[in-house]
């Protein structure tokens, strides 16, 4: 037989969720006929057949998370070096077994370790070893590991891995988190002059610009290993968009240069294919800046998370009205919420606050 691997999906992607097999074992195959789709944290995406032939065996199953250079499924025939072959047929009395090995031979127990008793204790209650953080030396599994998982599993059910989007955000946050230096400025603008059916979007669009021009660090990039700084003169602008699948930061380009029609254009084409599943992956990446327009959906000022190597991002609240005051008459008044999260080792609070600044006077306007 021959094996084919989950080939280099590009864009470092490593890792993919099997969403649906769409042949069987045993069918017959064209040369890139869709063979099953995959789920990575950009998009969905069809994998082709490396060659026609018969479908000996599949390794995965529908939900499973593989990674490059994972096996896929086998065809039958004589092994063949050129189909994006892993491991070797097992020699000897086991004929029958397919044997892989990726990067190194496994040990003779394989996964988590721990002690003939406390496998055997874990089979017993039900606890699966490979969801289990040792706590003993060298990252051993404890008896006291065994049981607390089960004392949990038992009480509250048990847990349930990310996947997909959410487990990319997981990731993208954690290491966001350990990177940036973040620090927050708010402030709220009246728009009561604004009229009815004004576009919200695209008046924060154009606010960023103006703020990009009054202060041009905030469209940058920084190196944090490095400690560099690249300015960029296009603005790339990351748009936050919610969809049932998780969170999605689709790339509008060159927002400083577009009129309006083409923005609202583009914005409308990216959240369509978002909300599709059909976004190319070039187009989540190289955002210069981000806005993240959460009260659509509800809170007044938040925190937005800023994802290196962009050192800042806008967030949108959502609008409330307040007593206003001229020349000593109350009026109604109606207040847009802001907040600018900025990373502190690439931009000090001066260029921070002259963003917010200029941001300001454009929604004022």
């Amino acid at each position: 037989m021959s094996y084919f691997t989950l080939p280099d999906l590009g864009e470092g992607l490593q890792e993919a969720e099997v969403i649906e097999w769409h042949v069987k074992e045993g069918d017959e195959v064209n040369l890139d006929q869709v063979l099953l789709s995959v789920e990575t944290a950009k998009a969905i995406v069809d994998i082709p057949a490396p060659k026609a032939g018969v479908v000996a065996r599949r390794f995965v199953a529908e939900g499973d998370l593989v990674h490059t250079g994972e096996p896929l499924l086998a065809f039958e025939g004589e092994e063949d070096t050129s189909q994006s072959v892993v491991g070797e047929l097992a020699s000897g009395q086991d004929g029958d077994r397919d044997d892989f090995i990726i990067g190194a031979a496994a040990g003779s127990q394989g996964g988590p370790g721990a002690a003939p008793a406390i496998r055997a204790l874990a089979q017993h209650l039900g606890v699966d070893l490979e969801r289990l953080k040792g706590s003993g030396p060298g990252g051993t599994i404890t008896l006291n590991d065994v049981q607390q998982h089960a004392r949990l599993k038992q009480s509250h059910g048990d847990s349930t891995p990310l996947k997909g989007v959410a487990r990319s955000m997981a990731k993208t946050m954690a290491s966001a988190g350990q990177q940036v230096v973040p620090v927050s400025l708010f402030d709220q603008v009246s728009i009561r002059h604004w009229s009815a059916g004004t576009d919200i979007m695209l008046r924060l669009i154009h606010a960023i610009v103006a703020g990009c021009r009054a202060e041009p660090t905030v469209n940058a990039w920084f190196d944090g290993d490095q400690l560099s700084m690249r300015k960029v003169e296009k603005i790339d602008l990351g748009i936050a968009v919610d969809t049932p699948d998780g969170l999605f930061v689709p790339v509008l380009r060159d927002v400083a240069n577009r009129d309006d029609g083409d923005l609202r254009e583009g914005l409308d084409r990216l959240r369509r294919d978002v909300e599709q599943r059909r976004i190319p992956p070039k187009e989540l990446q190289g955002a210069t800046l981000s806005l993240s327009n959460f009260g659509t959906l509800g809170g007044r000022f938040a925190t937005p998370v800023v994802v290196p190597p962009q050192v800042a991002i806008v967030g949108a609240g959502k609008a409330f009205t307040q007593p206003g005051f001229n020349n000593g008459e109350v009026f109604e008044d109606k207040q847009l919420p802001l907040s600018l999260t900025f990373d502190h080792r690439a931009l000090n609070g001066g260029q921070a606050a002259r963003f917010m600044a200029a941001l300001l006077q454009s929604l004022a306007n």
